[in-house]
Formats: C-alpha cells, sequence, structure tokens
C-alpha cells in the first residue's frame, strides 16, 4: 500500500510503501516522542522516497548521537526520521499521513530502550 504525507507547511512530502492494513505502529514513551506525539510506522529505507527538497529538513540528534530526527526548517513538524531502534529504516509519524491508515499500536518502552529494543529483537 503507498502512502503519502509531510509536515504542516508542506515544504516536506514523501511517499512510502507499507504492508496493507492494519499497519503496525509503535508508541514509544521517550522523551521525544512523548512530548511531540509520534506514533512510529517503521519503513525500509528502500521503501519510502523523499518527494520534497532535503534542504528543508534540519537534523537533530542528542543522547547516543545514533539516531537522526528531521524536522522541517520552516514548521517544525518531524514527519519522518532515522531511529537508532531500526538502522535500516525510516521511522514515519503516522500522525503526518495524509490518509487515516488502520493501525495495529504496541507500546515501545523508549525510557528503558535496551531493554525494549531486546524485547522487539526477541519478536521478530
Amino acid at each position: 500500500m503507498r502512502l503519502k504525507g509531510g509536515c504542516h507547511c508542506g515544504a516536506v512530502r514523501f511517499e512510502a510503501e507499507v504492508a496493507d492494513p492494519p499497519v503496525s505502529a509503535l508508541e514509544c514513551n521517550c522523551s521525544i516522542c512523548r512530548m511531540t506525539g509520534f506514533l512510529h510506522v517503521l519503513v525500509p529505507h528502500e521503501k519510502l522516497q523523499l518527494l520534497s527538497d532535503r534542504a528543508a529538513l534540519t537534523s537533530y540528534r542528542f543522547g547516543t548521537q545514533t539516531a537522526e530526527h528531521l524536522f522541517c526548517r520552516h514548521c517544525g513538524v518531524k514527519s519522518f526520521y532515522q531511529p537508532r531502534s531500526h538502522p535500516r529504516a525510516w521511522s514515519v509519524n503516522a500522525n503526518c499521513l495524509d490518509d487515516e491508515v488502520e493501525l495495529i499500536v504496541e507500546p515501545f518502552d523508549g525510557q528503558n530502550w535496551e531493554n525494549a529494543k531486546a524485547n522487539l529483537d526477541a519478536q521478530e
């Protein structure tokens, strides 16, 4: 299934290919995800295409400096980013998709990242 989405002002636009609904999503309780309301839909790198100019994005890193949080430099919305939990996938914010999609939302305990990642890996 192909989905389109982007930021609030439209400067960042993307298209992603995901499994047919219901689509798996993770709800993380780490400091940044909780504050921004990010709902993670993981998309392999080759399944996401940036439709807009990458110059519209600005980057923020914290903690381990592994994850690259990408924000629209104009409106500040983070519609997708490179998570440290999935180095070969983008994490797309389900709240930034143009159309609603049926989701299966599972919790991810980002406040206890190492244990949560180990539990996630054990499920795969």
